[in-house]
């Protein structure tokens, strides 16, 4: 498979959210802005990219009975050195994300790829399919973010984007309203999936 599949797979092919239906708690919980699922996907996208790599070029040295373990080992040095970065350098946004953050070392997402994939492919494609994958539910917790607080703020990124008159819908950026979201958008990309013409 090519090096470009690979990347591309996880807009639409294997988008997480919605076609892997992994990462949901963060999808869910963190959604509340587009500039939070934004923030929350980017971080995650770092750490599959560089778990992604790291699986890879060991995948032949680490012995099958501790893998998973070895997985968690190196996913969490990452995550660490997310953290750290994010406290450093983006404060305000680390505080509204929370434990969410620590909580990318048990994302399905990031170990599902390390098993799946990069444990049994070379590293240029390791590295196409983590990052495809990673902005793929960057820009899936973007879109729902930006949805919910257009609709439950009034607002895109902080900035007014509604009329002056706009009744904020606060359901929306409540925990309910996150799965409301979730399930349009779902039946969306069911709708156009079933339009779009067979490969």
């Amino acid at each position: 498979m090519s090096v470009v599949k690979e990347f591309t797979k996880g807009f639409w092919e294997q988008l997480p959210p919605f076609r892997l239906v992994l990462g949901l708690c963060p999808t869910l919980a963190v959604t509340t802005a587009a500039e939070n699922g934004m923030g929350m996907g980017l971080a995650t996208t770092f750490v599959l990219v560089f778990s992604n790599l790291i699986v890879s070029i060991l995948r032949k040295i680490i012995p099958g009975k501790v893998r998973i373990a070895s997985y968690i080992v190196v996913i969490a040095s990452f995550v660490v050195i997310v953290e750290l970065l994010m406290q450093a350098y983006f404060y305000p946004l680390y505080k509204i994300l929370g434990i969410f953050i620590p909580l990318i070392v048990v994302n399905c997402i990031i170990l599902g790829r390390a098993e799946a994939f990069a444990s049994k492919n070379p590293i240029i494609h390791s590295l196409a399919d983590g990052l495809g994958i990673g902005l793929g539910f960057t820009i899936s917790l973007t879109v729902l973010g930006g949805i919910r607080e257009i609709l439950g703020n009034g607002t895109i990124f902080g900035a007014s984007v509604m009329w002056e008159t706009y009744e904020p819908l606060s359901f929306i950026v409540k925990a309910p309203g996150a799965f409301v979201c979730l399930g349009l958008l779902l039946g969306l990309m069911n709708i156009i999936s079933r339009k779009r013409p067979a490969h």
